[in-house]
């Protein structure tokens, strides 16, 4: 297996640090090819260096993402800091942080507006879910 593959295989397994359990950086380099490789649920999100809500809620993944992950059966969690990636900022026309995206089998499906609270982010891609999918901004 090629170094190349390695890599890709790497990202797309493993959705969190295994280190500390938090949600996995992606960037404008690795973004697509990464989420198009994905099946279940992903969650996107943009945050910034000085958002206390942005920290709070990689907080709440770091800490209680177990328990959202495992109420779906593949559930994977990326973060995008906003500061690092501004080519994907202004492709998904990100005006506040955080950001939220729903992706369901590598497709766009959301944006998704919710309480930063494990049982409320369930409850919102639960309902998204019933909702048909909308275009990527």
């Amino acid at each position: 297996m090629g170094m190349g593959i390695r890599l890709v295989c790497w990202a797309i397994c493993m959705s969190t640090d295994q280190t500390n359990n938090a949600p996995l950086e992606l960037d404008e380099f690795n973004f697509h090819q990464t989420i198009a490789q994905l099946s279940g649920l992903a969650l996107v999100f943009f945050t910034g260096p000085h958002c206390a809500s942005c920290h709070h809620l990689r907080d709440l993944f770091t800490r209680d993402g177990e328990a959202i992950k495992d109420h779906f059966k593949k559930f994977h969690v990326f973060e995008i800091k906003a500061d690092k990636a501004a080519a994907l900022v202004h492709e998904f026309n990100v005006f506040h942080l955080p950001t939220l995206f729903l992706y369901k089998d590598g497709q766009f499906h959301c944006e998704l507006q919710t309480l930063a609270h494990p049982t409320k982010i369930i409850e919102a891609i639960e309902k998204a879910l019933l909702m048909p999918a909308e275009e990527e901004p």
